[in-house]
């Protein structure tokens, strides 16, 4: 197949994944993300960065790794509930990012790229 059609059928599916996992994220979370950064929240926007970065890290990983869309496909959904149940976990911290506070959403943002790095790693069998 033509390299570059490769490149925008990985390219599109994998924006696909990740708008779908973000929509899938601020739903889970008790808060609306977007609300909050649009009120200039910049706990909000930092978790949901790192939420963001950390599911894409290891779809790349899927790739680079697989070169198959179905298995990225697979992985993706793998990956989005990694980080949704890792949100789960430390959920404790939600009130306090919806209150704004930064120390507790760059704790949760590291743990997200953190676990998100692992995950990628794991996938490169």
């Amino acid at each position: 197949m033509n390299a570059m059609l490769q490149f925008f059928m990985y390219f599109a599916t994998a924006i696909a994944l990740l708008a779908v996992f973000i929509v899938v994220y601020v739903k889970t979370t008790p808060y609306n993300e977007f609300a909050l950064i649009k009120q200039n929240n910049p706990a909000a926007a930092l978790s949901l960065a790192g939420a963001a970065v950390g599911f894409a890290i290891p779809l790349a990983s899927s790739i680079y790794f697989t070169h198959d869309i179905v298995e990225m496909l697979k992985w993706g959904v793998v990956t989005g509930l990694v980080q949704l149940l890792l949100f789960w976990v430390m959920r404790s911290y939600a009130h306090a990012i919806e209150e704004g506070r930064i120390a507790p959403a760059i704790f949760l943002a590291g743990l997200s790229l953190a676990t998100g790095l692992l995950n990628a790693m794991c996938i490169s069998y």
